[in-house]
């Protein structure tokens, strides 16, 4: 299925339970609601909350479900604002091409980023 399939498809689904009545501001706030559902799965992940379930396969799963439930959110969102969502992403990757260029430059980048990180954890004494 291609993007702009996708997005026919959930505006057809919604207008056929008349959920694109739905406002783009309350769509907003149920796409706030997955994404803290993603937050808290990848934390889990990330070991910075105890999984539950002690189970990585599971919590992965889980993760993809509300991953799915974000993006359903924003392709909506973009269809009530009358924003064709394919047409979105390539424009973002050719300002992601035009921004970051060369790859060769992305470690040097993410090293000088993980830098003003650590200062920044230095200088509020959150690390020794």
């Amino acid at each position: 299925m291609q993007i702009r399939e996708y997005q026919e498809w959930l505006e057809a689904w919604d207008r056929a339970r008349a959920w694109e009545q739905v406002t783009m501001s309350h769509t907003l706030l149920h796409a706030l609601e997955e994404l803290g559902e993603v937050s808290k799965l990848v934390q889990m992940i990330e070991g910075y909350r105890a999984p539950s379930p002690d189970d990585l396969d599971a919590i992965r799963s889980e993760l993809a479900l509300e991953l799915s439930d974000l993006q359903v959110m924003l392709f909506k969102i973009a269809y009530l604002a009358g924003i064709d969502m394919e047409a979105a992403m390539v424009r973002g990757q050719a300002k992601a091409d035009a921004r970051f260029p060369d790859p060769a430059t992305g470690p040097a980048e993410r090293a000088a980023y993980w830098a003003r990180y650590q200062e920044y954890l230095r200088r509020h004494g959150l690390v020794e």
